[in-house]
């Protein structure tokens, strides 16, 4: 993210580090959705005949638990985002995940309004994961 400056949230306690782990995160929310959704659709076990190891698997069980931790990931970011301003919530969300500047969302607050309500989303994230 070269041409992307990073949020001061000093007032916060939360590191340049630990924000853009956060941004991060966030900017994975569309990846995780496509995921989940492909979690959905109906698949299967191929036998090549071939041994593949020892280890005793059981595909249900682990597609199940992956399904669940980004279902988790999804709402956490969805949550917060209404927690942060649920009038904008929106708004918020389509800044934090895809990374798009306030010029070009239609938000009905000022552009430092919105903005503090960015920092108090990633506040809120911080403090959550």
């Amino acid at each position: 993210m070269p041409n992307k400056k990073d949020i001061i949230l000093d007032e916060y306690n939360i590191s340049k580090y630990r924000y853009r782990e956060l941004l991060n995160f966030c900017l994975q929310y569309e990846e995780k959705k496509k995921r989940l959704r492909e979690f959905c659709e109906i698949s299967a076990v191929t036998y090549s005949g071939m041994p593949t190891g020892n280890k005793i698997g059981d595909p249900t069980a682990e597609k199940a638990m992956a399904r669940t931790k980004l279902k988790a990931d999804i709402e956490l970011i969805e949550q917060t985002a209404i927690e942060a301003d649920a009038e904008v919530y929106s708004q918020l969300l389509e800044s934090v995940t895809k990374g798009i500047s306030y010029c070009y969302l239609d938000v009905p607050y000022s552009r430092a309004s919105f903005y503090r309500k960015r920092k108090r989303f990633f506040f809120l994230l911080s403090l959550k994961r």
